[in-house]
Order: C-alpha cells, then sequence, then structure tokens
C-alpha cells in the first residue's frame, strides 16, 4: 500500500501535531517519529513541512517554542501548544467529522 498523499494530507498537518503537543510539549524530531508511528508508516512527514508548520503555528500563536538542554546537553528548540493552539485543534476537529462525513458519501456510494 502506498503512503498518504502529502496533497491529501496537507490541511490537517497542523492539527496532527497540535494533537501530539496537547499531552505534553516536544521537539522536532520526536513530533516527527510520532506522526510516523501513530500513522503506522502511512504518512512520514518531511522534515522541511515539519519546521514550516511550526513557524506558520508559531506565527499565528497556536504554538510557541522554548529553548531546553537535552538529557545529551545540547540545546532543542520545544514547541508547546497555546490557548489558541487549543482552540484551533478542537475547530479543526469539528472540521474533520464534517469532511470526513462528505467524502463518505462520495466514496461509500450514498451519492445521489
Amino acid at each position: 500500500m502506498a503512503g498518504i498523499s502529502s496533497d491529501v494530507i496537507r490541511g490537517y498537518i497542523d492539527t496532527m501535531i497540535l494533537s501530539l503537543l496537547l499531552k505534553e510539549p516536544s521537539y522536532g524530531y520526536e513530533i516527527s517519529k510520532l506522526i510516523r508511528q501513530t500513522s503506522d508508516e502511512k504518512y512520514v512527514i518531511k522534515e522541511t513541512t515539519l519546521y514550516s508548520a511550526f513557524a506558520r503555528m508559531e506565527r499565528n500563536d497556536l504554538v510557541e517554542s522554548f529553548s531546553q538542554d537535552a538529557a545529551n546537553g545540547k540545546r532543542r528548540t520545544y514547541y508547546r501548544i497555546t490557548e489558541a493552539g487549543r482552540s484551533h485543534y478542537r475547530s479543526k476537529c469539528e472540521e474533520w467529522e464534517l469532511t470526513k462525513d462528505v467524502i463518505e458519501r462520495f466514496t461509500k456510494g450514498e451519492s445521489t
């Protein structure tokens, strides 16, 4: 089975990242790994896509970044979700349910 096209998933990358940040702050590589694992390897986010999403979400106050020392002593940039990010996440989840309902009407033979 082929992976998911980035064109198909593009509008929900922020939602996926925000979902993971709801649990705890994290950094790029860890988020990338969790996306790959959670999707059962069906979607692998490109590094440029991930960091573009972080930059966009930070500009829109959905996440905030901070530096922290890792266990190996290197400084990492971590991201945490903001209240605006939580609200955006809930809104995108509602939008997804509506989108899924509409698309399923065409893919499950429910169209008229």
